[in-house]
């Protein structure tokens, strides 16, 4: 049975370039609700925290050190079959291949920098919330 919740991030290149307000309303266009937001800025330590999944990949200096180069907004978001949905709505990874109209068609500006993440299983989506957010913040 599929959950319903998943974790996303819009990523710092988003966020500088001043994408927040867009990007949440496409989240909530598509039917998600938002049952947690914070608006904060990763150390390179909390980077490598979150993607010691890939600490062994050529990119992870690369990505951590991009997702600690500015803010980010980190939310929890509730729908059925919310992590399918959600990766449906941002597209794929490099932009150049996402669907249009897909958030990352719409806001990336490459595979390094594809504006948000969305996890990719409902086990996951638990632990890259849990991550960020005490259960005080979840609503």
């Amino acid at each position: 049975m599929a959950g319903n919740r998943t974790f996303t991030m819009i990523k710092p290149g988003a966020v500088k370039a001043g994408h927040i307000g867009s990007i949440l309303k496409h989240i909530t266009d598509g039917g998600f609700r938002i049952v947690a937001l914070k608006f904060t800025h990763l150390t390179k330590q909390k980077a490598e925290g979150f993607y010691a999944v890939h600490s062994e990949r050529p990119f992870f200096g690369e990505l951590t050190e991009f997702m600690s180069s500015g803010p980010i907004i980190a939310a929890i978001l509730e729908k059925d079959n919310a992590v399918e949905d959600f990766r449906t709505l941002i597209g794929a990874t490099n932009p150049a291949d996402a669907a249009e109209g897909t958030i990352r068609a719409l806001y990336a500006t490459s595979i390094g920098e594809n504006a948000v993440h969305g996890s990719d299983s409902d086990e996951n989506a638990a632990i890259e919330g849990n991550f960020h957010f005490a259960a005080t913040e979840m609503f």
